[in-house]
């Protein structure tokens, strides 16, 4: 007969960082569409900021806003904080870290529009969260495709459109503009939209395929021009 192994029983947690889930359950993100213009526009921002080592960017991360209430958190779909360091978290606290986020970008859907310009609007100016955007992915909901919302006083205030129709996040120094299918993030300093590594690496293989195509007429008219002179000189 063999030995029957026993196991110890995982005791109950006691540190006080057991007490904060890292997940509230919910998925990431409620349609494809949603998932794959979250994704694309974190690693836009996350990209756009790499150079600088104490800028910390994320989404889909519980953040807990009460110490000692870890009923009281969020999630947000993207934030951006500036001066806490780039170190591996499992969640955000507010009162370990020393200061919300920075930038919070929410993409609203159908389940999700009416909170996002509610609860969270409120929730969001009473933590201290300079700015507040929003996207509509579909298009449907909210009063406008984006809107933003700076922080004044203790209150938000909704930012106003730009001349080009886009919207200026002060914080981030980026423009948010509403594209034909999709966000587009501006930086005006460099004169360029953000983009994600792979779409660098489309654009740079479009660009060597044009290149190339150019080249390659470039070489057959090169080719007509020598044969034509070649005819001529054969007539004289």
């Amino acid at each position: 007969m063999g030995h029957l192994n026993t196991f110890p029983l995982p005791s109950a947690p006691t540190e006080t960082a057991d007490l904060y889930p890292e997940s509230d359950g919910k998925p990431m993100a409620e349609t494809e569409r949603h998932f794959r213009e979250l994704v694309k526009n974190f690693n836009r921002i996350e990209d756009h900021f790499a150079h600088i080592p104490d800028v910390y960017v994320l989404g889909d991360m519980m953040m807990y806003y009460e110490e000692g209430n870890p009923r009281k958190s969020i999630s947000p779909d993207i934030f951006v904080a500036f001066g806490i360091g780039r170190k591996e978290r499992r969640i955000y606290k507010i009162w370990e870290e020393g200061k919300p986020p920075d930038f919070v970008l929410e993409f609203a859907s159908k389940g999700t529009y009416r909170t996002d310009l509610t609860r969270k609007v409120q929730l969001y100016a009473s933590i201290g969260i300079p700015e507040y955007f929003v996207y509509d992915v579909d298009r449907r909901y909210l009063p406008i495709p984006l809107m933003g919302f700076r922080l004044i006083g203790d209150e938000y205030v909704e930012i106003p459109a730009l001349a080009n129709g886009g919207l200026q996040s002060e914080t981030l120094g980026l423009e948010f503009h509403v594209l034909e299918d999709s966000l587009g993030i501006y930086d005006p300093e460099a004169e360029a939209w953000l983009k994600t590594s792979a779409e660098r690496a489309e654009d740079a293989e479009e660009r060597a395929n044009h290149e190339a195509n150019a080249r390659h007429k470039a070489e057959a008219e090169v080719a007509r021009l020598q044969a034509e002179l070649e005819r001529l000189k054969a007539r004289s």
